[in-house]
């Protein structure tokens, strides 16, 4: 695995490898690098938890972070991307991990012997993010085939659901979709049925909830934070009637009171914390799998 740039170029194997390599490193497995290794994290968007959980795996894994500004790059200065990379390249850095405001920002990136990881890419997808929800449904449930998955909300603009969608689709999940008709995609449509947010909410095992992403509208979605809330959010007494055994699950960063009820975030059958915990490592399995391409001596541990 050279690069991670979407979740269709990963096979289902390769998926349960990570997912398997994650569970090992959060039970304490560790790796031991032949020599140093180098990665830049290059967030041309704002992030908290993707950017520091990979800082945090990479320091996890021993590896060394060279700083990346974009403000203060040559970028500024009118270099392409793919010159920047090239020259963390000959430089000596082994991995790149981008988000990038423009999708499918990475294909002139791909020959590059850097290895590029996506952070993210404008509404495109975001595959560390998705293994990551993976990691967690599989952590509560053991599997993925015959699930309902719920993932409400601003689904048009929200690289997390694309990402999500196909990758349940093809693990063996049944996929529905909540929130305004308008943000379904014709992406979405073909994954699963558009259902009322009180349907969604009854009769799903795991129910994703999604960030307004009021940067990404091309002008005010015309909801107000209560309207939204009452119609599309989960609310405390619609909490009430989950099934017992269902999850809650949202990518962060959580609009409390708007798609979630601020009481809730915490709530017993919330993962919304342990998706963070299981960031760092999912995104350690991810590291260590594009370092093994290069050749990475791994002590106590098969890949």
């Amino acid at each position: 695995m050279k690069h991670l740039l979407t979740m269709e170029e990963l096979g289902i194997e390769e998926i349960e490898a990570l997912l398997d390599r994650a569970a090992a490193f959060k039970h304490q497995e560790t790796v031991s690098l032949p020599e140093p290794k180098y990665a830049v994290n290059m967030f041309f968007e704002a992030s908290t938890r993707t950017h520091h959980s990979f800082e945090m795996a990479e320091q996890k894994l021993g590896m060394r972070e060279i700083s990346f500004d974009p403000g203060h790059s040559s970028i500024t200065k009118g270099e392409t991307l793919y010159d920047t990379l090239l020259t963390m390249q000959a430089i000596g850095v082994d991995v790149a991990v981008i988000r990038h405001f423009e999708e499918k920002y990475y294909e002139p990136l791909r020959k590059l012997d850097i290895s590029i990881i996506n952070g993210g890419d404008g509404c495109g997808e975001h595959p560390s993010q998705c293994l990551l929800d993976l990691f967690t449904i599989r952590e509560q449930f053991g599997t993925f085939k015959g699930l309902k998955v719920a993932i409400m909300g601003d689904i048009s603009h929200s690289r997390v659901a694309h990402s999500n969608m196909k990758a349940l689709h093809r693990l063996g999940a049944e996929v529905c979709f909540g929130g305004p008709i308008e943000w379904l995609d014709e992406t979405a449509k073909e994954y699963g049925p558009h259902l009322s947010t009180e349907e969604c909410i009854q009769t799903a095992d795991v129910i994703m909830l999604l960030r307004v992403q009021h940067e990404r509208h091309d002008s005010p979605t015309g909801f107000s934070k209560e309207t939204y809330h009452r119609k599309y959010g989960l609310t405390t007494d619609l909490a009430k009637t989950m099934k017992p055994n269902a999850i809650i699950m949202h990518p962060s960063p959580v609009n409390r009171d708007t798609e979630i009820a601020g009481e809730l975030v915490e709530a017993k059958q919330s993962r919304i914390v342990e998706q963070m915990t299981n960031g760092v490592f999912i995104r350690m399995a991810i590291l260590a799998m594009v370092l093994k391409e290069k050749e990475t001596r791994v002590k106590a541990c098969t890949f």
